[in-house]
């Protein structure tokens, strides 16, 4: 609130305190200029301490178990105004002998009033001020863990371009020599894939036609490594294709269902990747083929599905929307993406 503001409000404030000692003076007898002076002077100096302790409230903001301090202050403050208000009445009234008797066997009601008053003033501002503090704590606290999981992400997303090209670069070197063909469409698909991520990297949510469009120039990729062996079917229903989900997150999941379904079983291989809407959620199933006989396990870094689960529940805060099961020699990876944060 800008400080003029504060200040009418002071005034106001006093104004009205001020009218009602007036009228409180004016039963015990008391008429004309004592009683104004005495209002305004006494209201004056009782508004201005206030105001003074309640401004040192912004640089000093004492513990709520160090409320005895204010107590202590507010109550010696109250007995310098009420001194100062009495040496005022003097002053300024010099003659009126029985009113400034009356200002002087009045002082401990007026320390008492004074120091109700500044109290009532320096805690409301306390309040405020802790009130305050508290919120700006708790704001720069949840900016500081928007941050942290903002760059999460982000370390997350530069993770998957270097996890992904490691191999294709390794996949392109094998075939430079045995066909050169095949390794330069590779590198010309790897390049299409790396630009259509590098427009997106600004980005936490894409929509999924997006999604699999670079899913699909990915699959190329890794058919030009495994040949006929890899077979992928993609199913998405039109109304599905507007809705939004972290871009690549998909590649990941495929990419782990290609390295267990090629390599760990005989013959070619089918990845299918289906995808629906359902209770406004987007749900994308992945499967591969899976053969328990077989399998082996894999030494590697484990981030492919690790990563996924992490995305969405730095995004969403659920750790149920990534999901695993096998089913009549199926492996299957089911995510869930809700369609609201």
């Amino acid at each position: 609130m800008p400080s003029f503001k504060i200040i009418l409000l002071y005034l106001g404030w006093g104004l009205l305190w001020a009218v009602v000692q007036t009228l409180v003076l004016y039963q015990f007898g008391f008429r004309g200029q004592p009683v104004v002076v005495d209002a305004l002077l006494t209201n004056g100096l009782l508004l201005g301490s206030g105001y003074v302790m309640a401004t040192s409230l912004k640089y000093y903001q004492p513990e709520p178990r160090q409320i005895a301090y204010l107590l202590g202050w507010s109550a010696a403050l109250a007995a310098i105004m009420v001194w100062f208000c009495q040496m005022g009445v003097d002053g300024l009234l010099e003659g009126q002998v029985e009113y400034q008797a009356f200002v002087h066997q009045s002082y401990p009601v007026r320390v008492a009033f004074a120091w109700l008053m500044i109290l009532f003033i320096v805690l409301q501002n306390w309040l405020w001020y802790y009130t305050k503090e508290k919120r700006q704590a708790e704001e720069r606290k949840t900016a500081t863990e928007k941050m942290a999981r903002e760059a999460e992400l982000f370390t997350l997303r530069q993770q998957l371009q270097p996890h992904f090209l490691f191999n294709s670069l390794n996949s392109i070197s094998a075939l430079v020599k045995t066909k050169p063909d095949q390794a330069k469409q590779m590198v010309q698909q790897l390049s299409d894939f790396l630009r259509g991520t590098l427009r997106k990297d600004g980005q936490t949510l894409i929509p999924l036609a997006d999604e699999l469009h670079h899913l699909q120039i990915y699959l190329e990729i890794e058919k030009v490594r495994f040949g006929h062996r890899l077979q992928t079917q993609v199913e998405c229903p039109e109304i599905c294709k507007h809705l939004q989900l972290p871009y690549l997150l998909l590649q990941p999941i495929v990419e782990n269902a290609i390295k267990f379904g090629l390599y760990d079983t005989l013959g070619d291989t089918l990845i299918k990747i289906t995808a629906r809407c359902e209770d406004g959620q987007l749900i994308v199933s992945t499967e591969n083929p899976f053969e328990a006989s077989l399998l082996s396990p894999k030494q590697g870094t484990g981030f492919g599905l690790d990563s996924v689960r992490r995305r969405l529940y730095l995004l969403f805060g659920r750790q149920d929307l990534v999901s695993t099961q096998q089913h009549e020699g199926r492996f299957i990876t089911t995510v869930k993406i809700p369609q609201s944060i």
